[in-house]
């Protein structure tokens, strides 16, 4: 079973749609442009979204035990995924890669 390096890529806000729908909230997330994560096989990243995890998880767990090629050439590098969470006011576009390491 292999690492995976989890890289924050992009976070966008709908404020049009929070404005709207969403009761106000103090904090929503934590996450940074260019925040990286490393995977130990499909365990779970300390600090990573508990919400953005479950999203991503079943992608994380196919790249750490080598599966590759997801819907038959989506992604350039078939050792990879791009998830986004599933906040539908400020969605998180994750960039999901196997690396070569073994997990621990």
């Amino acid at each position: 079973m292999k690492k995976c390096r989890i890289t924050v890529m992009r976070m966008a806000c709908y404020r049009d749609l929070m404005a709207r729908y969403e009761n106000p909230l103090e904090h929503a997330c934590d996450m940074r442009v260019g925040q990286v994560f490393i995977a130990n096989g499909w365990e779970k990243p300390e600090g990573m979204c508990e919400s953005a995890w479950q999203t991503m998880s079943p992608f994380v767990m196919a790249l750490a035990h080598g599966g590759k090629n997801f819907y038959n050439g989506w992604m350039k590098d078939e050792r990879s995924a791009m998830i986004s969470c599933n906040d539908g006011f400020r969605p998180v576009s994750f960039l999901i890669e196997a690396l070569d390491e073994e997990a621990d």
